[in-house]
């Protein structure tokens, strides 16, 4: 199999708590064709679709040390039609640059593209969750998008709660996400204005409103999704005094057994990310209900590993070789019965 990884730069890499470098050691460990490139590296070239890569040296031993396997990596520099490849897998960091999509348009109908094409145009920001239906609030909390500030100001004050989560539409890793407090309804004009008119007064943000969810200052639960089936998960800790629970603002883990309310969610929710194409996915739960969905690089291999003893980066290579293998048998398929045809 011939895979290619578009990611953030190898040099960005920490082998200690990456996950799509344990997805890419498990590929190369079974004596894939792996090579990596970043989306600064598209190009065309002659009407195809290019990338300027770097691709795995095979060698006999592969280290089974990540970290050893990272600094010990030897590449050979090409630029390969992306078309060659029988797997692209994205693991790019968010905000997504659209213009990558606009470069997989052209080869998606001939390579198996993990996230889609049409899943990673759709569910990139947080509208995807939002837009979800749930007129009940079984499934998702109450949550309003909106760039009109008399709207939204109304909304918290029509709001049964005192609280309400405040977060930008395009953000990540927790950036940006705050408690607010009808007791302090004193600076939601000035927060408003903040998190959609920004610092300088440019091109206006949309801001995410939502339900507080009680049970949220104990952390979330990430789960990582793999064709629309819980491939595992964990339950991230917000550090003292912040609503995050995210890793990059001082987050812990913990062992997180799924229960009956959240497996039905994440089934529930499954079929719909498999209809869009999303195959590999990372949740976030609350009190049973879906906050966020993850389809960029959704990360928390390492941790969850860590706390199950197990090894998710090979589920992940079986199902893409089980899609590739089929994708070749439906090929050879096609040119045997075509070639039956033209000696008739």
């Amino acid at each position: 199999m011939d895979i290619c990884f578009i990611m953030y730069p190898w040099d960005a890499v920490d082998p200690k708590k990456d996950s799509t470098l344990r997805i890419i050691h498990e590929a190369v460990k079974r004596g894939h064709t792996v090579s990596i490139t970043t989306p600064k590296n598209l190009t065309i070239r002659d009407c195809i679709t290019m990338a300027f890569c770097e691709t795995f040296e095979k060698t006999e031993t592969i280290s089974k040390n990540f970290v050893s396997f990272y600094k010990h990596a030897q590449f050979k520099k090409h630029m390969l039609p992306l078309e060659g490849f029988d797997t692209i897998f994205m693991r790019d960091n968010p905000p997504m640059d659209s213009f990558i999509l606009n470069f997989l348009d052209s080869v998606k109908n001939n390579v198996f593209i993990l996230n889609s094409v049409e899943g990673l145009r759709e569910a990139n920001n947080k509208v995807y969750t939002a837009s979800y239906y749930d007129p009940d609030y079984n499934l998702i909390p109450a949550t309003y998008v909106s760039k009109n500030k008399e709207y939204l100001k109304k909304v918290i004050d029509e709001h049964d709660g005192e609280k309400m989560i405040m977060k930008p539409l395009d953000g990540f890793g927790g950036s940006g996400v705050i408690v607010i407090e009808k007791s302090a309804r004193q600076n939601i004009n000035s927060l408003l204005d903040f998190y959609i008119d920004g610092i300088s007064g440019g091109t206006s943000n949309y801001v995410i409103l939502q339900e507080y969810v009680e049970g949220a200052e104990d952390g979330d639960v990430r789960v990582l999704m793999l064709n629309g089936e819980p491939l595992g998960a964990m339950r991230r800790v917000p550090p003292k005094n912040d609503p995050r629970s995210n890793f990059s603002v001082g987050g812990s883990v913990k062992k997180h057994v799924l229960g009956k309310g959240e497996l039905k969610l994440c089934r529930r929710i499954g079929k719909k990310l498999v209809q869009d194409g999303l195959y590999f996915v990372g949740l976030d739960l609350i009190g049973e209900k879906l906050i966020e969905v993850n389809v960029m690089s959704p990360g928390g291999i390492v941790n969850i590993n860590h706390l199950n003893k197990c090894k998710l980066q090979e589920d992940i290579i079986n199902f893409i070789e089980d899609v590739t293998n089929y994708e070749k048998k439906l090929s050879e398929r096609k040119v045997a019965l075509k070639e039956q045809v033209k000696n008739a």
